[in-house]
């Protein structure tokens, strides 16, 4: 049986005296009977040790004597003030609500960048709050914001011919990711869930070491447009293709395209079939950039093709140049639990800008195009062109009036 109430006040203030007078290894010893004494939690047992009968002396006839049951509320003060949190949020939309680990290395550069532009203005200590600010607490701040601001997709991809034959199999492990030019391609399908008759398809191609992402709408999956979008993105990459890893689709397996990457001297290899992990790096734009922009509506339209891609050539700039993400550097298996280490975030600018294949020449005219960039104002030109593709797919939806008599 414990001990009663009354006989855990009279041990406690025994040990207490030996407790108070004690050096700290000799503490150890104490607490350790105290708490086997009393049940009390180890935390609670060494706080009712330290305080009990303790004596503060405030006049020559008042003095304090500690109780342990009472607690004192902490009373704190708000370093992070309703300007930081408004300067905050106006830079989390910006950046399209990530979390506070991406937003962090970018925030001091995004916020000089806003304010050269007069799109925020800060007074001197809110700035240097934003600059200190950490991770956590960005994402502490944005808390009830990130309550007010998720649907799952399908597979439309078909098999290829026998073809797949002639391409090898390469996995996303044997990928060489410290040289740029070498990316994964895939299709996402705008069906709205009706998968009958023709409708867009977005070509998405992501750069396995930079993460730079090119995105091009075709009105269906015909080789065709499939091919001649490629060829269009492959001009507008900052350096050269080297490779092309697809799935094994038909609108990518097949002779034209084979035929193409041998002229052309590009490596070209295929994933395994139904293994979504060997494409996980266009996977994860797919729903990151594609998905976010233009959501899980049915586009079929020439007009809602034409604004798609006139919302793809602003939303290039601002994934490419603002967007900050982190890669995966090392997993390790402990028992039943994942540990997972990545890198600094980082822009797909700045991974170009930081990579050694890249030619000097392709980094000076990237400069310069960053230099020109708002990207508030590009934030402001998606969300309007978003807008209209909305309105587009609602029209077609509404039920017809009838025609008055």
């Amino acid at each position: 049986m414990g001990l009663t109430m009354k006989e855990r006040k009279s041990v406690t203030r025994e040990i207490a005296k030996k407790y108070q007078k004690a050096r700290k290894k000799e503490k150890k010893a104490i607490l350790d009977e105290f708490v086997g004494l009393t049940g009390y939690n180890r935390c609670y047992a060494s706080h009712v040790l330290k305080t009990f009968g303790k004596k503060t002396r405030i006049s020559s006839r008042v003095v304090l004597v500690a109780d342990s049951k009472v607690r004192v509320k902490r009373t704190y003060t708000k370093t992070y003030d309703e300007k930081v949190k408004t300067a905050l949020v106006t830079v989390w939309r910006i950046l399209d609500y990530i979390c506070g680990k991406r937003m962090k290395p970018v925030l001091g550069e995004l916020i000089e960048r806003l304010q050269r532009h007069r799109e925020i203005m800060l007074d001197e200590d809110t700035q240097q709050k934003l600059l200190r600010i950490s991770a956590s607490t960005i994402d502490r701040l944005l808390k009830e914001e990130r309550k007010k601001v998720t649907l799952k997709g399908r597979s439309l991809t078909k098999p290829g011919t026998l073809l797949k034959s002639q391409i090898p199999i390469r996995t996303f492990s044997e990928w060489d990711e410290g040289r740029p030019g070498f990316v994964e391609v895939d299709l996402v399908g705008h069906d709205g869930g009706n998968s009958r008759g023709d409708f867009a398809q977005t070509l998405d191609v992501t750069d396995v070491c930079t993460g730079w992402t090119e995105t091009q709408a075709v009105k269906n999956k015909a080789q065709r447009w499939v091919f001649e979008a490629l060829t269009d993105i492959r001009h507008r990459l900052p350096f050269p293709l080297l490779g092309i890893d697809s799935d094994n689709g038909g609108e990518f397996i097949n002779y034209h395209l084979i035929n193409y990457c041998k002229e052309e001297q590009l490596t070209f290899t295929r994933s395994r079939s139904y293994r979504k992990n060997d494409g996980c790096y266009v996977e994860q734009k797919n729903y990151s950039v594609v998905r976010r922009a233009v959501g899980y509506l049915r586009y079929d339209t020439e007009e809602e093709l034409k604004r798609i891609n006139e919302l793809y050539c602003s939303l290039r700039l601002h994934t490419n140049f603002f967007m900050p993400s982190m890669k995966l550097l090392q997993k390790t298996r402990v028992g039943s639990k994942v540990f997972k280490k990545y890198d600094k975030p980082k822009t797909p600018y700045q991974r170009v800008l930081d990579s050694l294949q890249v030619s000097e020449e392709d980094k000076k005219r990237l400069r310069k195009i960053y230099l020109l960039l708002n990207p508030a104002a590009l934030k402001r030109k998606i969300t309007g062109l978003q807008q209209k593709l909305l309105r587009l797919a609602q029209r077609k939806s509404a039920p017809k009036q009838p025609n008055a008599a």
